[in-house]
C-alpha cells in the first residue's frame, strides 16, 4: 500500500566545480610532499661532500671568485656595449677631409685639394726596411700577441716608473688602428676601454696583415697627409716602394707624434727621430748596426714644397666643393681622383686676358678686380678667373652671387617678351618717359628716340623699354625665366627688376647665357666630368647624353641672337667683335658704376666677364662696353683661332678662314696670338682607351701597372 504522504525526491548530482576543487588540493599536496622528499634527499646528498676546516676555507674562496667573475662578465659586457655600436654599424671614422688630386679635360694633374691619401698600395709591394722599422719602433709583438701586448703593457709600466715620467707607450699596433677607425684622441680610463675591446675585435675579424695594412693606410703622418703612400709622395717626391732605409727610418719616426716630427717641420728633430729607429731595427734583430751605418751618416732629405702658381686655383676651390657634394655619401675612402672640364690652354689665357687688361688700364679706371668665366655651350666650365691675384685673395668672384648686372641683365625681359608671342625683334615700341609711382627711370644719355624697334632699344641699351615690356609680361614671368635659365640667387621681384637690380654670379650669367647659345636648352655650368676612386672604381660619371630641358622655343632663341648680335656690331658692345665669329652679347653698368660686366656667347663658348671693386668703391666712369667687352674680346679671338667656327641660329655673320701657317706668314711685325690645336672630346676618349690597352698588354708582359709616367707624359705631350 503506497503511504499518500510520500513524495520522491531527485538526489542533488555533485558540483563539477567540486570535483576540481577536490583534484587542485590534491594535486598540490602530493607536489609538495614530493618536493620535500626531494629537498630531503638532497640535503642528505650534500652532507655527504660537507668540508670542514681549511678545506671549507678553499670552497668558500672558491664559490665568491666565481660569483666575482660572473659579476665581472657582466660589468665587461656593460662597458663593451658601446664598443660593439661601433662596430655593429660596419662604418669607421671618416678622416677630417678628402684627398681629391684633379684633373684638366685631358687627363693631366693641374692640382690638388683636402688632404693627401692613399690606400692603394698592397702590402705586399711597401719595402720591407719600411715594415721592419715600424714593427721595431711602434710594436714588435706584434705578430705574437692578441691584439692586447701584456708584456708590452708590463715593460712600459716599468720604464715609466723608473723614469718617473711618459717614457714608452704600451699600446698595439691595433690598438692604434683601433683608436684611428673608431674612437677619437681623447685620453680618458673609457676610451681605454673602447680601445681594447675593438682590439680584439680587429683580432677576430682581420688577419695580422690586414691590420698592419689598414695601419699603414690611415695612420697619420703629418702635412696633410694620410698613410705611408701619401707621406712618402709628399715629404720625398717618390713611391712608397723606392725609398731607401734612411727614408723609411724618418717615415716610421712619424707614428708617435707626425707634428713634432715632420721632416718640414723640424728636420733636425725628424732626423734625431729616424736615428732612434734605426737602433730600434738593430736591437730587434732586423738589421745589423753595420747595415743601418750608411743611413746614418746619409740621413734623409726632404723635397722643397711650394704652391703650384700654374694651378687654376679659383677653379679648383670651386671644383672641390662641388666634389665634396658628390662623394658624401660615397661610403668607403677618403681619396678620390677627379677628372674636370677645365681646359688648360684657355685657362691660362682668360687669367691673362683679365690680368693684362688690369695692368694696363685698371688704374685709370680705378678698378682692382676682375673676374670670369668661360663655359662650352652644354655647360662645361673651361675656364675660371676669380680675381686679379689669388695669392693676395682667395675670395672667389666668379661664383660670389652678391653684384648687380645692371643692363646685361635686360636680354631676360626681352625673351620673357618674344615667349609671349606678342612680341618680334622688329616690333616698334615708344621710348619715352615712363614713371610707376614715384620711380621714373631714365635713359643713359638723359634723352629718348620716341619709337623704335625692340633689336634697336637692346643695341643702344634703352631703359624705358624693358621697364615696358615688363609691364606687358609682368614682372613674375621674368624672375621666373631668369631662375630656370640659370639664375640661382633669389631676388625681390621689384619694379626695377627690368634693369637688373638684383644680385647674380658671374657663374650664373655666363649659365643663363649658354642657354641662348645652345638653341634654348638649360646649361647648368658645371666642372667634374667623372670621378673616380685611387683604385679606379667610378664614383660619378657625367652623363651628357641625357634628356635636356627645354627653356626657351627656337623663334624665341633666334631672336635674341638677332638682336645681341647688334649690340656687337652697331650698339654698346662694338669692342666685342671677333672676326669671322658669331659674337653676341649684352654690356651692362649699374649705378656710381660700381660693377660692369658683358656677357656673351658665340656657337662655340659663353663667357661672362665683370669688374669691380670688392669694397663697392665707385669706378671712373667704367662701363660695361670699356673694359669687360675688350677682355671678352681678347679671350674670344684667342679662343676661336685653329678652330671650326659654329654658327649661332639668328646671328648674321661673315665667316673668315684664317689658318695658322697664314697668321704664321702674316708680315705683321706683332701677329696676334693663336691657339695651338687641341684634342677633341672623341679624341681624347680613343686616346684614353688606346692608354688603357696599352696598360693591360705592359700588365700582362711583366705583371706591373706601372704606366703612370709614360700616360702622364703623352697626355702632356698632345694635350
Amino acid at each position: 500500500m503506497v503511504d499518500p504522504f510520500y513524495q520522491k525526491k531527485k538526489g542533488r548530482k555533485t558540483s563539477k566545480f567540486i570535483r576540481l576543487d577536490s583534484w587542485l588540493d590534491s594535486s598540490l599536496y602530493e607536489t609538495f610532499q614530493s618536493f620535500g622528499h626531494s629537498y630531503q634527499r638532497f640535503g642528505d646528498f650534500m652532507s655527504l661532500f660537507r668540508v670542514t676546516g681549511f678545506r671549507r676555507l678553499i670552497v668558500e674562496l672558491v664559490s665568491d671568485g666565481l660569483t666575482f667573475f660572473a659579476l665581472g662578465l657582466v660589468l665587461m659586457t656593460a662597458l663593451a656595449l658601446p664598443s660593439f655600436q661601433l662596430t655593429a654599424s660596419g662604418e669607421f671614422n671618416q678622416v677630417d677631409d678628402y684627398a681629391i688630386t684633379f684633373l684638366d679635360r685631358y687627363g693631366n694633374e693641374i692640382g690638388r685639394r683636402g688632404i693627401r691619401s692613399d690606400d692603394s698600395i698592397e702590402l705586399a709591394t711597401i719595402p720591407e726596411h719600411l715594415i721592419n722599422a715600424t714593427l721595431a719602433t711602434e710594436d714588435r709583438r706584434f705578430y705574437e700577441h692578441f691584439g692586447i701586448d701584456i708584456m708590452g703593457i708590463t715593460r712600459a709600466m716599468i720604464t715609466n716608473v723608473r723614469a718617473n715620467s711618459f717614457v714608452e707607450g704600451g699600446s698595439t699596433i691595433t690598438q692604434q688602428l683601433a683608436k684611428n677607425l673608431f674612437l677619437s684622441s681623447e685620453k680618458t680610463i673609457t676610451r681605454k676601454l673602447h680601445e681594447a675591446f675593438l682590439s680584439l675585435w680587429l683580432e677576430t675579424h682581420y688577419s695580422k696583415d690586414e691590420i698592419l695594412k689598414l695601419y699603414f693606410d690611415r695612420a697619420y703622418m703629418g702635412g696633410g697627409n694620410f698613410g705611408v703612400a701619401a707621406a712618402s709622395d709628399y715629404y720625398f717626391g717618390k713611391k712608397v716602394q723606392d725609398i731607401s732605409l734612411a727614408e723609411s727610418a724618418m717615415l716610421a719616426g712619424l707614428f708617435k707624434a707626425p707634428t713634432k716630427y715632420a721632416p718640414h717641420v723640424d728636420l733636425a728633430a725628424a732626423r734625431g727621430r729616424a736615428n732612434d729607429v734605426l737602433t730600434n731595427m738593430v736591437q730587434a734583430g732586423f738589421m745589423t748596426e753595420g747595415q743601418v751605418t750608411a743611413a746614418r751618416l746619409s740621413p734623409a732629405f726632404p723635397i722643397e714644397r711650394f704652391e703650384d702658381v700654374e694651378s687654376p686655383n679659383y677653379f679648383l676651390d670651386w671644383a672641390f666643393n662641388e666634389v665634396k657634394s658628390i662623394i658624401k655619401d660615397y661610403p668607403v675612402g677618403t681619396a678620390f681622383t677627379v677628372r674636370t672640364t677645365v681646359d688648360p690652354v684657355l685657362q691660362k689665357h682668360a687669367e691673362n686676358s683679365v690680368a693684362s687688361i688690369l695692368r694696363e688700364e685698371g688704374e685709370a679706371y680705378r678698378v682692382q678686380q676682375g673676374a670670369m668665366v668661360v663655359l662650352e655651350p652644354h655647360g662645361a666650365v673651361r675656364a675660371m678667373v676669380g680675381g686679379s691675384d689669388y695669392g693676395k685673395s682667395q675670395f672667389n668672384r666668379a661664383t660670389s652671387p652678391t653684384r648687380q648686372p645692371g643692363s646685361s641683365f635686360k636680354p631676360f625681359v626681352y625673351a620673357a617678351a618674344l615667349e609671349t608671342g606678342k612680341f618680334k625683334p622688329n616690333t616698334v615700341i615708344s621710348d619715352a618717359p615712363i614713371c610707376i609711382g614715384d620711380w621714373c627711370p631714365k635713359n643713359y644719355g638723359r634723352s629718348y628716340a620716341g619709337r623704335v624697334t625692340l633689336k634697336s632699344a637692346l643695341a643702344r641699351s634703352i631703359n624705358t623699354v624693358p621697364v615696358r615690356l615688363s609691364q606687358a609680361t609682368g614682372r613674375q614671368p621674368i624672375a621666373d625665366l631668369a631662375h630656370k635659365m640659370g639664375i640661382q640667387n633669389s631676388f625681390p621681384v621689384t619694379r626695377s627688376l627690368a634693369l637688373g637690380v638684383i644680385s647674380v654670379s658671374v657663374m650664373d650669367m655666363a649659365s643663363s647665357y649658354a642657354v641662348f647659345a645652345n638653341g634654348g636648352y638649360k646649361a647648368k655650368a658645371f666642372g667634374i666630368s667623372r670621378v673616380t676612386t685611387l683604385r679606379g672604381d667610378v664614383v660619378f660619371d657625367a652623363k651628357r647624353d641625357i634628356a635636356r630641358e627645354r627653356i626657351l622655343q627656337p623663334e624665341t632663341v633666334s631672336g635674341i641672337n638677332e638682336m645681341l648680335r647688334a649690340v656687337v656690331t652697331s650698339g654698346t658692345g662694338r669692342r666685342a667683335q671677333v672676326p669671322g665669329t658669331p659674337a653676341s652679347g649684352k654690356t651692362g653698368t649699374t649705378q656710381s658704376y660700381r660693377d660692369a660686366w658683358f656677357a656673351g656667347y658665340t656657337g662655340n663658348y659663353v663667357a661672362a666677364v665683370w669688374y669691380g671693386n670688392d669694397d663697392y668703391t665707385k669706378t671712373n666712369n667704367l662701363t660695361g662696353g670699356r673694359l669687360p667687352a675688350q677682355t671678352w674680346q681678347k679671350f674670344m679671338s684667342y679662343a676661336h683661332s685653329n678652330v671650326k667656327i659654329a654658327d649661332l641660329e639668328g646671328a648674321e655673320f661673315e665667316r673668315l678662314e684664317v689658318g695658322l701657317e697664314q697668321i704664321e706668314d702674316s708680315d705683321s711685325e706683332a701677329p696676334p696670338l693663336v691657339r695651338p690645336p687641341t684634342l677633341t672630346d672623341e679624341a681624347g676618349e680613343k686616346l684614353r682607351e688606346l692608354e688603357r690597352t696599352f696598360q693591360e698588354l705592359l700588365f700582362r708582359l711583366d705583371g706591373s701597372t706601372g704606366t703612370a709616367d709614360v700616360s702622364a707624359a703623352s697626355h702632356q705631350e698632345l694635350g
